[in-house]
């Protein structure tokens, strides 16, 4: 599994990449906004310019049109721009631009078949769904990004529970409480019916990391190239099964990567053994 960070932080970039763990970097404009805003007077296009060269490896950065037209405009500006400094710029594309009922819902998609045929990597992000995983992939997408994190907060909400978001949410607890409505006796149509009314997931995903397995295994069924990019990644439980059901690509921010170091008995036997150095062992090193 690569690992990406997702920062537009240069300081985080670069302290990460030194530890020689990461493939690559996914932006959004929030983030860039963010970056910069911490330093009054930096040039915008010099600070994507710096992000690009600090890493061998992809960099996503992201459009902020919402029509086709737009989109493949601002991404063909980003890629002739910002490509030549490092070779690696990927344009992430939202697998939907409609924000209201009713709205254009393929915008996304034609711009990601519309960039792919001019040789423009596309990462398609805010996908939610395996179903709109599946269409970025035949459109062509180089990487799609399954925002499990959201995924999460959108279950956790539906059923009322208080949370923080680098909180775990397991989707066994989910699948339980489901398990409850089939123990009461009643007949098949009613328990039918009360699973029905009771469903607690997402149209069958019962979590973020559900809905990661599902795109990994459409895409592993049908051979697509598409490499999938575990997104919105809160904490390092959900890193681990992710890299155990083989996703591609996964995009943490700083915190998460260095939680996946820490535990409480590596800091208690890194005490142990530095306490017991002998002086004699501790000659070998002179």
């Amino acid at each position: 599994m690569q690992i990406f960070i997702d920062t537009a932080d240069l300081d985080e970039i670069r302290e990460a990449y030194s530890w020689g763990i990461v493939d690559g970097v996914t932006t959004n404009p929030s983030l860039i906004k963010k970056a910069v805003d911490r330093r009054p007077g930096l040039s915008m296009r010099d600070y994507i310019r710096d992000i690009c060269r600090s890493v061998e490896g992809p960099v996503s950065l992201e459009v902020k049109g919402v029509s086709t037209e737009q989109m493949v405009q601002e991404a063909e500006m980003l890629y002739e721009r910002f490509n030549p400094v490092n070779g690696n710029v990927v344009v992430k594309v939202p697998v939907s631009t409609a924000m209201e009922d009713g709205q254009p819902l393929f915008e996304g998609i034609r711009a990601i078949k519309t960039l792919e045929g001019r040789g423009i990597p596309t990462n398609a992000t805010l996908v939610m769904t395996a179903e709109q995983a599946l269409m970025a992939a035949k459109a062509g997408a180089t990487y799609a990004s399954p925002f499990l994190g959201r995924v999460d907060d959108y279950l956790r909400t539906k059923l009322d529970i208080a949370f923080d978001k680098s909180d775990y949410y397991d989707p066994l607890c989910a699948r339980h409480l489901e398990e409850q409505t089939w123990e009461e006796e009643a007949s098949g149509a009613e328990l039918y019916d009360r699973l029905m009314r009771s469903d607690i997931s997402d149209n069958g995903i019962y979590s973020g990391v559900d809905l990661v397995d599902s795109i990994v295994t459409i895409y592993d069924a049908y051979g697509f190239d598409t490499q999938v990019i575990a997104a919105s990644v809160r904490n390092a439980r959900q890193a681990r099964e992710v890299a155990e059901m083989g996703v591609d690509i996964a995009t943490l921010p700083f915190h998460v990567i260095e939680d996946m170091l820490t535990h409480p008995k590596t800091l208690e036997g890194m005490q142990l053994f530095t306490r017991d150095v002998v002086p004699e062992y501790e000659e070998l090193f002179e």
